[in-house]
């Protein structure tokens, strides 16, 4: 089955298409993870993209429940230099494939993802179409038709419908140790020290479980709930989570925030952090590729420690937009943008990496603690 990718700006890349059949538009980006295909696919974050993998393999070791960031896949399409359509893995249920074909998800293999990713790499990430049905000139023309990132809001189509409280496995898995005579076993969680309200904008599975182990209940509530009706849950304290789109057309989500500012603790990551930007009266810009992968290093400038991180965005901070009582803590040493931002009049954090990280790395895990030590002093 042939499969045409084609760019906005004319350049097309051809191939062999998988899983499912037809026409998808979304932004073309790239990811430099080399594991952890099936937590891109299913972070919302990823909502309204096309996105290509510069890892050559991908599919080898399946797909499984356990490893789901979400309800399901949210990419427009996944673009593979080479699938493996015969995965080996005793945690794997499913092929990418399969995988593929049960969510409605076009793919292509037998792409120079080498090209591409240095193509969008120079020219900057744009619109695309991915199809197995039109030719070259009508592909480019479905690109060009798209829409763009810029101005978009996925937040509706991503965000929880009505509010929950998580209380899925949330434990961590502590591989057998022969040698010690250890079995693997599931580490026991801790006692809930803090209840929190968490906004979906596009959370990810990892981030509740990481909060749970850290001490925190959490109410998960819809991206549309009103302020006051995160003050009623009486919180003490309260989470903004990653998502997908611009976060400039996220104005009704900035008001609500802008009121919360003060009346308890706050913590964001990645659009969180951004609407917190907006909500201080700050400022984001599109990146010309984004960052997205699990390489990214991050100096935290209090203590001069340098982390490995998890990105997925591609929108930054305007550090000159930032107010005088907004400063900003951490700093993306690839670039020098904005990686992580606190108030030094009100108790609010955020910052711009995953430091919930699946599958790694972990390096900034600590954020987590410092939420809960924010909680505390505030009490």
């Amino acid at each position: 089955m042939d499969a045409i990718l084609a760019l906005e700006d004319g350049r097309v890349f051809r191939g062999e298409g998988f899983g499912h059949t037809g026409i998808s538009t979304g932004e073309a980006c790239f990811n430099t993870s080399m594991t952890g295909y099936q937590e891109v696919l299913t972070d919302p974050s990823y909502r309204g993209q096309i996105v290509t993998m510069t890892y050559p393999l991908i599919g080898n070791y399946g797909v499984n429940e356990e490893d789901a960031e979400s309800r399901g896949p949210h990419v427009r399409g996944f673009v593979v230099g080479e699938l493996c359509r015969t995965p080996s893995n005793f945690r794997s249920q499913q092929s990418l494939q399969d995988y593929f074909i049960e969510h409605q998800i076009i793919g292509i293999e037998g792409v120079d993802t080498r090209a591409l990713t240095k193509h969008l790499r120079s020219s900057g990430a744009m619109r695309a179409c991915l199809t197995t049905e039109l030719n070259q000139d009508e592909a480019i023309q479905q690109a060009k038709d798209s829409a763009p990132m810029e101005g978009s809001d996925f937040v509706q189509e991503v965000t929880t419908p009505a509010g929950f409280t998580w209380e899925a496995e949330s434990r961590n898995w502590v591989l057998p140790n022969p040698s010690h005579g250890q079995e693997g076993h599931y580490a026991d969680l801790p006692e809930v020290r803090h209840r929190i309200v968490a906004y979906d904008f596009g959370i990810k599975y990892n981030i509740l479980r990481q909060l749970r182990q850290n001490g925190f209940e959490v109410e998960v509530v819809s991206a549309r709930t009103s302020a006051k009706d995160v003050l009623a849950h009486n919180p003490d304290g309260i989470f903004l989570s990653n998502g997908p789109g611009d976060p400039a057309a996220l104005d009704y989500i900035h008001a609500e925030i802008e009121q919360l500012i003060g009346a308890k603790p706050i913590f964001g990551i990645c659009l969180g952090h951004q609407i917190l930007t907006h909500a201080f009266g700050g400022k984001t810009f599109k990146l010309k590729f984004g960052h997205r992968g699990g390489n990214q290093p991050v100096k935290d400038l209090r203590s001069g420690a340098v982390s490995i991180t998890s990105q997925n965005h591609g929108f930054a901070t305007d550090r000159e937009s930032l107010p005088s009582h907004v400063e900003v803590t951490h700093l993306n040493l690839n670039d020098n943008t904005v990686e992580g931002i606190r108030s030094t009049s009100d108790p609010v954090f955020s910052v711009q990496y995953h430091p919930e990280a699946a599958p790694g790395p972990h390096d900034a895990s600590y954020i987590f603690k410092e939420f809960a030590d924010l909680i505390d002093a505030t009490k």
